[in-house]
């Protein structure tokens, strides 16, 4: 939903004006399941991809926070630890977003996921797949930061003796996902534009050949929206990333809980 409605010149048949209309009308003329096409790609990235980021911002949260603050939980160290973690986790999960994002398109000429990781090889070269990297970098790291700082002060306010408490954990992680998802939108609508390549879009604005660097992006998307172009989609983008980041935060403070206190366990 999120990429057809971030869609800069979508076709007639594919123009949403809120998330719950985009949905009813994809699935009635697109099929069921239409709306999670791709999302196979997504899920066999996301495992090794989150395991290096939790594990890295475990790791440099610790080091950086005894190094501030002396042991104390620094929000500079959470925010550090957390745009670290992001350039591991970036370099895995770009190219999933791309064929993702490229198979969920109004039309998408792509009839699966191995069919539009050798198309794009094929046509637009191994490139295509980091194409939106740096921008991706660029919205996470601001995303990311914000993202571990709100949850970690969240988590101040609503869990202060930090113990295992998943409602906390769930409250914290999606209003930390919703607050750094509508600061980062418009470097997200950039993002969809540069993995996607809409020829309708840049053929309007008189663009030939394929849209590279984030500084273009953000000027086409100006040219073709005006300042209402960079939140399309906000509506969405927050609605996926507050369960998004509540699912992810409690699936780790448990596993966290569980591996931490059998180690203990097992000492004593």
């Amino acid at each position: 939903l999120q990429t057809r409605m971030q869609s800069l010149q979508p076709d007639p048949k594919a123009q949403y004006r809120t998330v719950y209309e985009a949905l009813k009308k994809i699935v009635l003329t697109e099929g069921f399941w239409r709306p999670l096409r791709g999302i196979n790609v997504t899920m066999l990235g996301a495992g090794p991809a989150h395991a290096m980021y939790f594990a890295c911002y475990e790791k440099m949260k610790k080091s950086l926070s005894d190094t501030i603050q002396h042991g104390g939980n620094s929000h500079l160290a959470n925010g550090i630890a957390g745009s670290v973690a992001t350039l591991l986790h970036d370099a895995v999960m770009n190219p999933a977003e791309v064929v993702k994002q490229r198979m969920q398109m109004f039309n998408s000429p792509y009839k699966s996921v191995l069919a539009c990781i050798r198309t794009v090889q094929k046509t637009e070269g191994f490139g295509a797949f980091y194409r939106s990297y740096t921008t991706q970098l660029t919205m996470n790291v601001p995303f990311q930061a914000i993202h571990f700082i709100t949850y970690e002060f969240m988590q101040e306010q609503i869990n202060p003796r930090r113990e295992y408490n998943p409602r906390s954990h769930i409250v914290s992680g999606a209003i930390a996902g919703a607050v750094a998802a509508a600061a980062t939108t418009p470097l997200d609508v950039c993002k969809t534009l540069l993995n996607t390549q809409e020829n309708m879009a840049l053929s309007s604005v008189n663009i030939s050949g394929h849209l590279s660097g984030m500084m273009n992006a953000f000027k086409t998307v100006y040219q073709l929206g005006g300042i209402s172009g960079y939140f399309r989609g906000v509506q969405a983008r927050v609605i996926y990333q507050m369960p998004s980041t509540a699912i992810a935060w409690s699936v780790y403070e448990f596993f966290k809980y569980f591996l931490t206190k059998h180690k203990v366990e097992k000492r004593t």
